[in-house]
């Protein structure tokens, strides 16, 4: 809901359990006055109606204040739009009216002298709020261009407090996602990704919270980006106390684009999300958003599939994949996918990339016949591709090697032998186009596992050396072809990989069905990555495979079957061993888990997930709650002096009623549950269990 004041100069945004709201003064300063829990209007107007602070010494009183800071004038703070010509640099608007329709509100502002449009807009979602702007040049052919250097899509400011505490997920390459919370301190800190995709070592996210709040208590407030190149998130904790929290497209100095007269640039979603129900409760929020908003077909949960890549690596044949698929179809898998080196000349990874045809050794007769089999099996089909990306050796790179970025006069640079392709240019794009079509087209393919090994390191392009709006143009034009595809192969199912978990973001996941969480695929690492990832993003998008004990990827440690697959089933369950090496006792152990999950899917995949330990070297467990059903995984990393493990105290269940464990056959009473809690019977090293409840 959006209201606006008496003067039109005032205007709130409500959802069910928040509000926000907006000033705009006399000088047309964009002034932000509330964010937090819901009001009324005539209390948004009170706070406009509040004088502004005495300016003291060398501060500006719209710092830490205005909504959408720009460069220039009175203003010492970061700013969120940065615009230069050959002769100015800087902004200076004016507003010229808004629009409010349903729940979107629009703020027009206008600059004279570089005849720039800036439309801000404020979208509502539930109790997120989406945020991004519009630039236009309105110039003719006599008007320079601009020089886009910063647009982000929002500035966040939170209330006054004493002392903040600031969230964000952080890693590398397998240790993805992991959660740390410090004191905010004065001064900027800056998260982001210089690689040209969104990056392992952060999340495009961020969460504060002031007084100590909790799991499930206390005020929550977290922003999240919906963009899949580089980023960049900084939050200002300003001299005198206030903070600010601003985000978008770019990283350094590397500019955003050139605006050229006639053109229009619009800037990815900044969403952002109060919640007075702790991180738990601002976790369900952000999911449910996703699940209605962002992800496509989000209500229908994902297959359980198996992934041929750890039992075979590059050495691949069409028989050895239908050995494979008889084998997966036997254990209840539900979409069989073949990943790297079915196509073109790749043997190993130095070369074949870009040549998306069957390799003719290995299927003689195109990818159709095995596509046929595993759908007689009662499975899906799907392929891995990593259609950016090109092999030196490869006859893509042989016909066109002007198709790389590739910064003139400097040593081309190769990162696990392989080069990015320059989605810039249209002659790339038609290509790619044409293969993924013609490809998607040759046989009944159900699913695509795209992935992206490598960052940029030479984002230019022979002939233009300074070519800034690449990095805005290779995620835009990776958007674009998704929607192509998902266009014409409406039936085709899309999974975000990037060496793991090196693209995941709300821009991505707007086209895409799941993603790679991670490549560490230990079942007790798992359990810290797939925390922080539930900070923000549902279960329902998160890929986890059940794969070999020991754990040859990274640690060889060695795990139980049942640790390996209730760590997995948190997400959507995915097996990736060499079923040819398990025994028939494994295998059958493995129907029984493929069966469990299946029953419990809809609850894990579209329920809401309450954290009630996190990973900290003793017990931790989640649950996820749908209607009347309810279900906890559990886990034990070890068991110290044999010493009991504590119950656990279970969350949104109606204490006066009677729960049904189906997993220790006993009945509970509902507030027993809540109140003293459920007691696991886990023990001794890595242990892990299942228990269902139903409202009976």
């Amino acid at each position: 809901m959006i209201e606006i004041g008496k003067d039109g100069r005032t205007w709130l945004l409500s959802g069910p359990t928040s509000s926000y709201a907006l000033r705009l003064t006399d000088r047309d300063e964009l002034l932000h006055l509330y964010w937090g829990a819901r009001i009324a209007l005539a209390d948004a107007e009170a706070l406009a109606a509040e004088p502004p602070p005495p300016e003291r010494g060398f501060e500006s009183w719209l710092d830490g204040r205005e909504e959408y800071p720009v460069e220039g004038g009175r203003r010492f703070v970061r700013p969120a739009l940065s615009v230069r010509d050959e002769r100015v640099r800087g902004t200076e608007w004016r507003h010229n009216g808004s629009a409010a329709h349903d729940d979107e509100l629009q703020l027009h502002f206008e600059d004279p002298l570089h005849h720039l449009v800036i439309n801000l807009v404020h979208r509502l979602r539930g109790d997120v709020v989406e945020r991004f702007v519009i630039l236009i040049h309105e110039g003719d052919h006599r008007t320079r261009p601009l020089e886009i250097l910063r647009a982000d899509s929002a500035t966040w400011t939170l209330p006054r407090r004493e002392r903040w505490r600031l969230s964000q997920l952080h890693g590398r390459w397998g240790a993805e996602s992991r959660l740390a919370r410090s004191d905010l301190t004065y001064g900027e800190q800056t998260i982001g990704s210089r690689r040209g995709h969104t990056g392992h070592a952060h999340l495009p996210w961020v969460a504060l919270d002031a007084e100590g709040a909790s799991e499930e208590s206390g005020e929550v407030y977290s922003c999240a980006l919906a963009w899949s190149g580089s980023w960049r998130i900084t939050v200002h904790q300003l001299p005198d106390g206030a903070v600010q929290i601003s985000g978008g497209v770019g990283h350094d100095d590397a500019g955003v684009t050139v605006l050229r007269p006639g053109t229009a640039i619009v800037t990815p979603v900044f969403a952002g999300l109060w919640s007075g129900a702790g991180f738990g409760g601002a976790s369900r929020a952000w999911h449910a958003y996703q699940r209605a908003h962002v992800i496509p077909d989000a209500r229908t949960v994902r297959p359980v599939l198996y992934n041929s890549w750890e039992a075979t690596g590059f050495d691949i044949s069409e028989e050895q994949q239908r050995a494979l698929a008889h084998r997966a179809a036997d254990l209840g898998v539900e979409l069989f996918v073949v990943d790297d080196a079915w196509f073109g000349g790749r043997v190993s990874d130095r070369a074949g990339l870009g040549d998306w045809t069957p390799n003719p050794d290995r299927f003689p007769d195109g990818l159709g016949p095995l596509a046929d089999e595993v759908h007689g099996l009662g499975m899906r089909f799907g392929i891995w591709v990593e259609p950016e990306m090109v092999n030196p050796d490869s006859d893509l790179y042989r016909a066109h090697p002007d198709w790389v970025q590739h910064q003139p006069g400097r040593t081309r640079t190769e990162f696990r032998n392989q080069l990015v392709l320059d989605l810039s240019r249209a002659d790339v794009r038609a290509y790619l186009w044409g293969q993924l079509d013609g490809l998607l087209s040759s046989a009944p393919i159900d699913y695509v596992k795209w992935d992206f090994n490598r960052s940029f390191t030479d984002a230019g392009r022979p002939g233009d050396a300074d070519l800034p709006e690449l990095w805005w143009a290779h995620p835009q034009h990776l958007y674009d072809l998704l929607d192509q595809l998902r266009a014409a192969h409406p039936t085709v199912s899309f999974e975000s990989c990037s060496g793991g978990g090196g693209r995941i973001d709300l821009g991505i996941l707007a086209r895409t069905d799941q993603v790679w969480t991670s490549d560490n695929t230990d079942p007790l690492d798992r359990l810290a990555i797939q925390h922080g990832f539930s900070q923000l993003h549902p279960a329902r998008v998160m890929a986890a495979w059940v794969t070999d004990s020991p754990n040859v990827q990274l640690n060889d440690r060695v795990s139980s079957l049942r640790f390996r697959f209730v760590s997995a089933m948190a997400g959507v369950l995915g097996i990736g061993g060499d079923l040819t090496r398990w025994d028939e006792g494994e295998l059958a152990e493995a129907r029984e888990w493929v069966d469990l999950y299946k029953e419990i899917r809809p609850l894990v995949q579209l329920g809401d997930l309450y954290r009630l330990r996190p990973r900290d070297g003793g017990l931790s467990a989640v649950q996820y709650v749908l209607g009347d059903h309810a279900v906890v995984l559990a886990w034990l990393p070890k068991q110290s002096y044999g010493q009991e493990q504590a119950p656990l105290r279970l969350r949104a269940l109606d204490p006066g009623a009677l729960y049904e464990c189906r997993d220790t056959g006993e009945t509970y009473r509902g507030g027993v549950l809540l109140r003293r809690g459920l007691r696991t019977g886990l023990r001794g090293d890595l242990d892990a269990g299942v228990f269902r409840l139903r409202r009976i």
